[in-house]
């Protein structure tokens, strides 16, 4: 039998979506009478938040559980949890004794259960995906960063031949109006000036007749709240009445991350991507229409099976056209169990390296370009840390850009800034005068 835990740490893995879970299992857990162990200490438990999105992520999750066997051979209680942990399910316990107990994203609201459970001996395992009730068993939100996420929707059904997220997040489901708006509210209570709406296609998000652009209106009108942004977006969710929005809504940042992946016709079909070029390109001028100063970011992965030459150079043909502010770029990974694992003409590794470096090379020349496109703005930054150097303080533009500036702001204050000067990850701003009122 294994003693109580007292102390606890949470370390997440991958995307936006891990982070978020992250923190609503710290909070759960401090709720259920753990403290979160201090930078440095050993803590009595440590939950392993994973991301499977990557080749060799379960191999990698493994190890991060065997560096948690201290010097005398003794090890804290080990949850393996996310997305390594709904996949892999009982196996995980097979593969590392280590791991007291495995928990998959839709069920880590049963952690302190789990735990008791675990202490009396048990190894336990829950990897069930029901409708989103997980957060009706959460704690409230007390505590919140300047810039705070906010989970609306989960899971996806969209099928992208590359992708695990329909077998580890389950089926597209959408979080209760109400929930999201009270979340929403308490965030705010608690020092958020902005939330970041999530999902696995966040702007899938519906109820009834309502959509995501509805459930923008709605939060925008919470006092305190000044900013608001959602990712990830997939392009055949990308509505008209979410488009005006970003013309209407002063509180939407001038930002927009929507994944394209590939700019060759004939690897979006194989990805089983519901969008052309073409297709995304028209909304694109749609939202540039409503908003023109908007940043665009997008997501594009390089050597899908397949993939020639000119379908690479067609990528990068959409990334001059588009002209990025910002974008994420990946090899293909293969995932067991996804159709894209077992189709001819695998791309070697070599190649998808070349290629991805000639991606990246053209995708920082955009950023580069759009940031001095800035130089001279005057605007407003939301302060999130304290940067390196005595008094120099760093924050983000409503462009998502990060800015450097001296000042005497404290984090979550939003100040008034003019943008000096720009390189491929960041800006320099010199804080301006405020006005009296």
């Amino acid at each position: 039998m294994n003693s109580v835990p007292k102390t606890f740490r949470v370390k997440s893995f991958g995307c936006q979506m891990n982070v978020y879970d992250g923190e609503r299992m710290t909070e759960l857990l401090g709720a259920n009478g753990m403290t979160a162990a201090a930078h440095g200490d050993d803590a009595d438990l440590v939950v392993l938040n994973t991301c499977h999105i990557r080749e060799k992520a379960a191999e990698k999750a493994y190890s991060e559980v065997g560096r948690l066997r201290r010097e005398d051979g003794s090890k804290p209680l080990v949850a393996l949890a996310g997305c390594v942990a709904q996949a892999e399910g009982a196996e995980a316990r097979r593969r590392s004794p280590m791991i007291d107990m495995v928990v998959g994203p839709q069920a880590y609201h049963r952690l302190p259960e789990m735990v008791a459970e675990a202490v009396r001996g048990g190894r336990p395992v829950d990897t069930d995906m029901p409708a989103i009730s997980k957060f009706d068993a959460l704690p409230q939100r007390r505590r919140a960063n300047p810039s705070a996420f906010l989970s609306v929707q989960e899971g996806c059904d969209k099928f992208c031949t590359y992708c695990v997220v329909p077998y580890t997040r389950g089926a597209e489901i959408s979080r209760p109006w109400n929930d999201i708006v009270v979340e929403a509210q308490q965030l705010a209570d608690s020092g958020a000036r902005e939330i970041v709406l999530l999902g696995q296609n966040v702007n899938a998000w519906s109820e009834g007749d309502r959509g995501l652009a509805d459930l923008i209106r709605a939060i925008a009108k919470i006092d305190g709240l000044e900013r608001i942004r959602y990712t990830t977006s997939h392009p055949m969710d990308m509505t008209d009445a979410l488009i005006e929005a970003h013309a209407d809504v002063a509180k939407l940042m001038p930002y927009l991350h929507l994944p394209v992946q590939s700019g060759s016709n004939p690897i979006l079909r194989a990805m089983n991507r519901s969008h052309t070029v073409e297709s995304y390109l028209a909304i694109l001028e749609k939202v540039r229409a409503a908003r023109p100063d908007i940043a665009l970011s997008g997501d594009f992965i390089v050597g899908f099976p397949g993939e020639t030459e000119e379908d690479f150079a067609a990528t990068l043909n959409l990334v001059d056209e588009v002209g990025y502010a910002a974008a994420y770029s990946f090899k293909y990974s293969p995932r067991p169990g996804t159709p894209a694992a077992s189709m001819e003409d695998q791309i070697s590794p070599d190649v998808m390296d070349e290629r991805l470096q000639r991606l990246q090379t053209r995708i920082t020349e955009h950023q580069v370009a759009f940031n001095r496109t800035s130089i001279g703005k005057e605007t407003e930054i939301l302060i999130e840390r304290k940067g390196r150097f005595a008094g120099q303080m760093i924050g983000r533009s409503p462009w998502l850009q990060s800015v450097h500036v001296e000042t005497d702001a404290v984090v979550g204050e939003i100040i008034p800034v003019t943008l000096l000067s720009a390189g491929p990850n960041s800006m320099k701003g010199a804080m301006l005068a405020k006005v009296a009122a």
